[in-house]
């Protein structure tokens, strides 16, 4: 692995700003992270444990910088705190203690998967995370020193594109376990796509621009699919706004095109597959400076 791509666990979020005139495209991967924090005392071993991850996905995607766009990516894993999550997405029986504000645990809580997950799920079979319930200090200081860094990162990152350019394009980056349709009880779903774009039903970024994505990828020979078994959750939600010039798209890889998921290590179709996603931000990067010289914002 490249040296500034190793997970630092000094810090929650890694920066890679753009080594190319800059546009207004943000690139992030909440779920990649590998730094796994010494309090984090999960009851799993550290082998199912890293199911729960994105790994590398943030190094598939790692050119973004030199097509002009802002990468981001957290070092901690998802399994600690998921920052696709809110805030309040909490359930208060898996806490010990008395929240002091008003939970709103929604349906990935339901499922195990809010803000702090209590299992982790291998070919439809869920595990306990956790031998106990944890404490209201220690939730608040995985919100406090990796969730809130996260978000006000990523704000900052779409705020300043909005400021400079009128508005923002941005790839919310993850990865999928190829029995994503078992782990979610389905058992009469299509085939796994090798992509599956997320819009969160044609209401987080422009329809033009999920076909762009959808039909380069496809021209590469690789199967996508639209909000089909995923349309995204918090990130996208919050940032997609598209009737203000805000677009925010999720896109999700099916991990076995890259790597192998039980060793976590890239096999032979990583470079090609990095090779693909790099022609695919230079189509991108083409369409954003195509959408700026058409407007009446200032470009670089």
């Amino acid at each position: 692995m490249d040296d500034d791509l190793r997970p630092r666990p000094d810090t929650p979020v890694e920066v890679w700003h753009p080594t190319a005139a800059p546009l207004p495209l943000v690139c992030d991967s909440p779920h990649s992270g590998t730094a796994y924090p010494e309090d984090f005392g999960h009851a799993v071993p550290m082998q199912l444990l890293r199911r729960g991850e994105d790994t590398h996905v943030h190094r598939l995607w790692r050119s973004a910088p030199a097509h002009g766009a802002t990468l981001i990516a957290a070092t901690f894993p998802r399994t600690y705190i998921d920052v696709n999550r809110a805030e309040t997405d909490l359930d208060p029986a898996q806490i010990d203690g008395e929240w002091p504000v008003p939970l709103a645990p929604g349906p990935k809580t339901r499922q195990g998967l809010g803000l702090v997950w209590q299992q982790i799920v291998k070919d439809g079979v869920p595990t306990p995370l956790y031998a106990r319930r944890r404490t209201v200090a220690e939730v608040q200081r995985r919100i406090e020193r990796y969730w809130r860094p996260y978000h006000a990162q990523l704000a900052q990152a779409i705020d300043a594109s909005v400021r400079r350019f009128g508005g923002v394009w941005h790839l919310n980056l993850h990865s999928m376990p190829n029995d994503v349709y078992k782990r979610l009880g389905r058992v009469d779903a299509p085939q796994l796509a090798d992509f599956v774009l997320g819009d969160r039903d044609g209401t987080t970024c422009a329809p033009e621009f999920v076909h762009l994505i959808a039909d380069t990828l496809k021209g590469f020979g690789y199967s996508v699919a639209v909000n089909e078994p995923y349309k995204g959750v918090e990130l996208i939600g919050r940032i997609g706004q598209p009737q203000l010039n805000r677009h925010s798209l999720q896109i999700e890889i099916r991990r076995p095109v890259y790597m192998d998921e039980d060793t976590r290590a890239p096999h032979a179709g990583f470079a090609p597959l990095q090779q693909h996603l790099d022609l695919l931000l230079g189509v991108v990067a083409q369409y954003v400076r195509g959408r700026l010289a058409g407007s009446e914002q200032n470009w670089p």
